[in-house]
This record gives C-alpha cells, structure tokens and sequence, in this order.
C-alpha cells in the first residue's frame, strides 16, 4: 500500500507526459501495480521500485503524431488507446449513418411528389440539429467540460472524447445550412428524370451522410466524455479537497 505522497508522485509524472485525465487514472492503476510488484519480487524502495517501472515505460511516452485529431504531439500510449478507442466509435457511427442514408434513399421512391421528399428531407436531417441540442440542454451542467480549453489543473483534457465532443457546434453548422436547401435533387433525378444536375444529386446524397456520420460521432463522444467524468467523479472530488 502507497502512501498518499507516493500516488501523488507517480500521479505527477504522468502529468508531465500531458495524458488525458481519463488515461492517466487507467495508466496510473497499472503503474502501481507494477511498482508494487517490483517492490516484493526484487525487495527495492519505492523510489528505486518507481525509476525501474518509468525505465519500462519510457517507450510507451514518447512523443507521435496523430495529425487526425490532435494538432500536437501525444505519447505513443495516448495514440494507442485513442485509436482503438476512436475507430470502434466510427464504425458505430458509420453504420448508423448508412442506416439513415438508406431511409433518405428510399424515401426517394415512396414520396408523391419533390416537395414532399424535399420537406422529409429537412426534418430527416433537422433532426440531427434537434438531437445534440436537446442533448445538451438536458445536460447544461455539463457544457464546461466539452470546451476545448477548459483543462484538469489548466494542463489536461479530462478525457480523450473532450475534444471531438467540443466540435458539435460546427457540425450543427454546417447540418443547418444543409436543411435550409431543398434538397429535391435525387427526386428529380430518379423519379422524374432530370439529369441535368448530377453533380447537385451526389452533394444532396453524400453530404448530408457525411455531417451525419460526423455528428453521430460527437454525439458518441459525448456520451463517453460523460461516463468517463462519472467514473472520475470520485477522484475529481478528492482531487478538488
């Protein structure tokens, strides 16, 4: 068992490598252990228990790029865990954007005339608008902690989704400015024919899907921004005293 002053030391020094709180309490639990067992099999202090395990890690907190989502340097342990993390989300959100670009297709061949697929159209993609702000209104208490620049002790993002949940302003932007549009494009072209605006026909099919996709992906950001902040709850607390 550590003392307080020995947690807080291993605490710092992944503080010193910029991890994302949420992160940092993972790594920091195995370090721990790790440093514990160091201590019982090769009968060391915890100081010489402690320098053994960084020497261990050093690999893991080199500094990589991840131009996709970070605009700087992350440890290499970081760009792990995002990764994986980050693409098991995408595929979610891939999949249920394909889900909603087939409905927008079919109603293509269901709806009695343009202006009746144009008005489907706006509420279809109105929704993804409707469902993130009534999202955050539920959970106003939550908004500081999506803000880019609001940061555990000024330093770190308190978990690795804080910044792709921070860009959902900017996708109900640009989903905003797709539901003022008709949209009847693919009407036109499918069922009455018209093929004089086949380049307005691919932006009114691929577009929307890509916003959407983009949106469903801040919206599962969110969500995990906001279960991680719970399970941290108690160390925020502690941390706070």
């Amino acid at each position: 068992m550590f003392s307080k002053e020995q947690e807080q030391e291993i605490t710092d020094y992944l503080m010193l490598h910029k991890l994302p709180l949420d992160i940092l309490l993972e790594v920091k639990d195995h370090m721990i252990s790790q440093v514990a067992d160091i201590q019982t099999e090769e009968n060391l202090n915890f100081q010489d228990a402690f320098h053994k395990t960084r020497k261990l890690w050093e690999s893991e907190f080199k500094r990589t790029t991840y131009s996709a989502f970070f605009s700087e340097e992350i440890p290499v342990i970081v760009k792990k865990i995002v990764k994986e993390r980050y693409f098991s989300i995408f595929k979610k959100s891939l999949l249920l954007g394909l889900v909603s670009a087939a409905v927008n297709f079919a109603s293509v061949f269901l709806m009695k005339d343009a202006e009746t697929y144009s008005l489907f159209f706006q509420i279809q993609n109105g929704l993804f608008i409707l469902f993130p702000v009534a999202i955050w209104a539920l959970h106003y208490k939550m908004l500081k902690y999506i803000k880019s620049d609001y940061k555990y002790k000024g330093k770190l993002y308190y978990t690795m989704y804080q910044q792709n949940a921070a860009v959902t302003i900017s996708m109900i932007g640009i989903m905003g400015q797709i539901v003022s549009k008709e949209g009847n494009y693919p009407y036109l072209y499918f069922r009455e024919h018209n093929h004089d605006e086949i380049v307005y026909v691919l932006i009114t099919l691929i577009l929307p899907f890509i916003i959407q996709v983009m949106i469903i992906f801040v919206m599962i950001n969110f969500f995990e921004h906001k279960k991680s902040l719970e399970k941290m709850k108690e160390f925020l607390n502690l941390s706070a005293e």
